[in-house]
């Protein structure tokens, strides 16, 4: 599986499939597709989460696509005196593929969200939506990148949820 991954990995890196890669992994995934190419609704998605942050807000929780507009609308979203840190938790995130979401990250991709303390990054081996298994690389040491088993349920968001590095990631962000 290890070896799949690296080269899937290395085939998002390379020109040919860069040219290609659209039709064949973002364009099959509606939500992503329109995500990254209708700006009215990236803008309504993203809205939605920065309206529902409030000064209680201590986790914000990102499966997949959800990851990617999570990290957007934490960039937009400065530290706010009446709201404490926020520790922001991906699951099976796509965050690090180049070319296919990573370069199309608005604001410019690789920066941490200012009102963001702590990020936890969960991946299972076996995800290929999160075929870049460590973000920390393109995001900041501070991340910290965790493995999970999925078992067979790869990109399960009810596996990620129920996994014990999951749970711990969002205790710690409400214990602070």
């Amino acid at each position: 599986m290890d070896r799949v991954r690296r080269g899937l990995h290395a085939l998002t890196r390379s020109r040919f499939f860069g040219a290609v890669s659209e039709r064949l992994l973002i364009s099959d995934l509606k939500q992503v597709s329109r995500y990254f190419t209708e700006p009215g609704l990236r803008a309504a998605a993203r809205a939605r989460v920065e309206e529902l942050l409030t000064p209680e807000t201590r986790v914000v929780v990102g499966h997949s696509l959800g990851s990617v507009v999570a990290y957007e609308a934490l960039c937009a979203v400065a530290p706010a005196p009446d709201r404490g840190p926020l520790t922001l938790v991906t699951l099976g995130s796509p965050l690090g593929l180049a070319g296919l979401v990573f370069d199309r990250l608005q604001p410019v991709p690789g920066g941490w969200p200012t009102a963001v303390k702590r990020w936890t990054n969960l991946a299972d081996r076996g995800d290929v939506v999160a075929l870049v298994r460590e973000l920390a690389p393109l995001f900041g040491p501070e991340l910290q990148d965790l493995t999970v088993d999925n078992g067979s349920e790869m990109h399960s968001m009810r596996a990620y949820l129920t996994a014990a590095q999951t749970g711990t990631a969002i205790a710690t962000g409400l214990a602070v």
